[in-house]
């Protein structure tokens, strides 16, 4: 299994992606002063752009909302993708050859081992011929299909649908003529292997294509047609190095853009379950792969909703707001629907607070409801949803007869665990005012019972015996791929008021230290103290540049990329620019990285690039004043304490004299 990709070839797919290209796929950019572009933010609604890039540097970031990054990031935020997921992503856009630390770095590379890229590329193919079939005389039992439940042309163009012919190997041999190698074609889940070869997987079924979040078909689902065809009624691809089916959710790449507009998921059961929904106006409708819900989906869904809440820290977004958006399953009146609701029950509480249950009493799935009732049966249906944590409590107060004393004290004690671990204490609280009423107790006693089992030490509340213990809500956001995900969100950055001349240059300096620091060697930067800044976030993140190195660090870089480039000169600087923030962004904690990101973009007053450096080294200069005189002032007052006589008198005196022959050498610099 891959491990982590390798830190070289991240930093490879971080030069070759050129930001300004990623970016400007999804925000129309222009010119914002001297090496910065700017347009509307495609993370939150605003009318005046405050979207900046600087793509010399290789950084975005939006002083409306926050959002800030580099371009794995942007990629990371705007698909809804881990970073793994976003490395990949950009790595296939550029060509880059990703190589994984396997075995503690010692695993030989399989000379036959096939990149993702190529599958997905078989997958294109393969989905294109299938489309091409879908209008074919063999396909009119998938044409028969469809029409029966009144899907049209349209609907099956709309996703994509398509028409695997009844043979062994028609697209064994289309593939083959597109120059496709037998690893391949092996490796890409579109074929079975038999004493005789490679066969086509799917034959004489109607074909749906699963694609990802950026719209890249990952793998296929076929349904049965034919009565003759012994096989189950649905077959997916298998797994693949691109199609994991705890992973990826039906019609996601449709649904996306309404999930986040909507703040709403609704997930249904199969295909045409999606489909349905979609035609009937619930455009945020997706379907699992023929897996449960698991822990993997949960952290799609967490991305498409920007929920970034600690599980462990209640119902609040990393902003402060409090968290929207909802998850809402759809399930068959039936048993095994209720089984499938409560199997939706797990530990992560802060996931489960948000989570709906929405249930046809007669028993009819979306796709039937639309076909006997119509749209708004569909509609009808996703807004009749009923809270998670109700709808677990009422099934296990249904095994009991609430209509005795003892049924009424064994349905309390058996509810009881699931609102005890409810961890937002105003709903816990409100559940247990529900409960009573519905077990017809009082709520002073339910509530001792609710608290009793919280109250337990050294263990969490029971789950009930009739609730799935395979909690698949219990994921954390770590990435896939051993690399851990990168929050969803950052609240925005709040800069001092400009009006603060202190504070206001202070933010200069440091966006100078950032865009700027090869104007800043011989002025005397690696001698200020944090304390010359009396920002506090200034301070900080000064204070982590010279733990860093500082300017010392930066001169590495710089003749790094000299000797890796060969010259020097303006692309060298360049280089080490942007190896330089990058470095930085990433050392100096996530509590500054969205300080960072702010000032690599914030536009510098000055125009001319020729007077670039002369503005870089007066604000330098107008600081280095500044912490001189701040030292001065102290080594004054310290003086006038001390004795004449002392020793310790001498010292400071001999260190003040010093000080103010350098105040006056940099005096130059105003």
């Amino acid at each position: 299994m891959a491990g982590l990709i390798r830190r070289e070839d991240i930093d490879q797919v971080r030069e070759r992606a050129r930001i300004d290209e990623i970016v400007g796929e999804q925000v129309s950019l222009r010119p914002a002063g001297v090496g910065a572009l700017k347009g509307l933010c495609p993370f939150h609604d605003e009318r005046t752009p405050s979207f900046h890039v600087r793509p010399a540097q290789g950084y975005y970031h939006c002083f409306g909302c926050g959002e800030g990054g580099d371009v794995i990031k942007f990629v990371e935020n705007i698909h809804h993708l881990s970073f793994s997921e976003a490395v990949q992503y950009l790595a296939d856009k550029t060509g880059v050859t990703l190589h994984y630390e396997e075995g503690g770095g010692n695993a030989r590379k399989d000379p036959n081992q096939v990149s993702r890229a190529r599958i997905m590329e078989a997958n294109r193919n393969a989905a294109q011929f299938f489309r091409s079939q879908l209008g074919s005389k063999e396909a009119v039992e998938a044409q028969k299909f469809l029409n029966a439940r009144g899907f049209d042309a349209d609907a099956a163009a709309k996703f994509s649908l398509g028409y695997a012919l009844n043979s062994w190997d028609s697209l064994l041999v289309y593939l083959r003529k597109r120059g496709f190698t037998e690893p391949e074609l092996a490796a890409s889940g579109l074929f079975s292997k038999g004493q005789r070869g490679l066969y086509d997987r799917f034959r004489g079924r109607l074909i749906w294509p699963i694609s990802n979040l950026t719209g890249e078909v990952v793998g296929f689902g076929a349904r049965r047609l034919s009565e003759a065809d012994k096989g189950p009624k649905y077959l997916n691809t298998p797994e693949t190095a691109a199609y994991k089916k705890s992973q990826v959710l039906y019609g996601i790449e449709q649904a996306k853009k309404a999930i986040s507009k909507q703040r709403r998921i609704v997930v249904v059961e199969g295909y045409t379950d999606v489909m349905a929904a979609h035609l009937s106006g619930v455009e945020c409708a997706v379907a699992t792969c023929g897996t449960a819900f698991s822990a993997g989906h949960v952290q799609i869904v967490r991305r498409l909703l920007g929920d970034n809440a600690d599980p462990a820290a209640g119902v609040l977004l990393s902003s402060g707001k409090a968290r929207g958006g909802e998850v809402i399953f759809t399930f068959d009146g039936d048993e095994a629907g209720q089984k499938a609701a409560l199997h939706a029950f797990g530990e992560d509480q802060a996931f489960a607070s948000q989570t709906f249950v929405a249930i046809e009493p007669s028993g009819k799935d979306p796709c039937d409801l639309w076909q006997a009732q119509g749209a708004s049966a569909v509609r009808a249906l996703v807004d009749s949803r009923r809270p998670l944590f109700e709808f677990v409590l009422r099934t296990i107060l249904k095994a009991h007869n609430l209509e005795t004393s003892e049924g009424r004290v064994a349905g309390s004690r058996a509810a009881a665990p699931v609102v005890a671990r409810i961890r937002d204490v105003a709903l816990r609280s409100e559940y247990t005012r529900r409960l009573a009423g519905w077990v017809g107790m009082p709520e002073d006693e339910v509530r001792k019972i609710v608290q009793n089992i919280s109250h337990r030490p050294s263990q969490s509340a029971p789950v009930p015996a009739n609730v799935s213990s395979a909690a698949p809500y219990g994921a954390t956001m770590s990435g896939q791929n051993g690399n851990a995900a990168r929050p969803i969100a950052s609240s925005a950055t709040v800069f001092p008021d400009n009006s603060d001349p202190v504070a206001s240059l202070e933010r200069q300096a440091l966006e100078c230290l950032l865009q700027l620091p090869a104007s800043l060697f011989g002025l005397g930067v690696e001698a200020v103290s944090p304390a010359a800044f009396r920002i506090p976030m200034f301070s900080a993140l000064f204070s982590s540049i010279s733990s860093l190195g500082g300017l010392e660090k930066y001169a590495e870089l710089w003749r790094d990329a000299e000797d890796e480039l060969g010259i020097k000169g303006q692309r060298a600087v360049i280089l080490a620019n942007k190896r330089w923030v990058e470095l930085l962004s990433t050392q100096v904690g996530q509590q500054l990285q969205g300080l960072v990101s702010a000032l690599v973009v914030s536009p510098l007053p000055q125009d001319d690039p020729a007077r670039l450096n002369e503005y870089a080294q007066g604000v330098w200069g107008a600081m280095i004043r500044g912490d001189l005189s701040r030292q001065i002032a102290e080594l004054r007052a310290r003086l006038q304490r001390c004795d004449s006589q002392e020793e310790q008198y001498q010292q400071i005196f001999s260190e003040l004299m010093r000080l103010e022959n350098t105040r006056r050498k940099v005096q130059e610099y105003k």
